[in-house]
């Protein structure tokens, strides 16, 4: 038994905290170089060379390549996401609406169309209110 050692003895709250540290701090820089070879593809403006050139750089220098392109177009990748993430809700949206059969019309253009109905006099009063709750429920 004398060559048994408790290992919380060898490593050191202390030596915890940076292993931990260093661990996070490569998470994230994974997920930062993720994000701009992410936002390289997604940016519209950029033509293939200029993909292909940031795409080198970051990818044969990724410290050097990272910190210069967040500091050339780092100001712009929100706003290519938003965009982005726009653009993917407005499909999703044209989907549902494609896929549950129902026209793309807004309430107030239901409405308009009802209240013509009834101006015409080809449905009543009433029918026009039920409708009318139809619509707004």
């Amino acid at each position: 038994m004398d060559g048994y050692v408790d290992l919380a003895y060898d490593y050191p709250l202390l030596g915890a905290f940076w292993t931990t540290m260093w661990v996070f701090l490569w998470i994230l820089w994974f997920l930062m170089l993720f994000r701009i070879i992410g936002d390289i593809f997604r940016d519209d403006t950029l033509s293939g060379l200029g993909k292909t050139g940031w795409l080198v750089f970051v990818v044969v220098l990724p410290f050097l390549g990272v910190f210069v392109y967040l500091l050339a177009r780092g100001k712009g990748m929100g706003g290519r996401q938003i965009r982005h993430a726009q653009e993917q809700q407005e499909a999703l949206d044209t989907y549902i609406r494609r896929a549950a059969g129902t026209p793309a019309a807004s309430e107030v253009e239901q409405l308009a169309k009802l209240s013509e109905i009834r101006a015409r006099g080809d449905i009543s009063d009433v029918e026009f209110q039920r409708a009318k709750e139809k619509i707004l429920h």
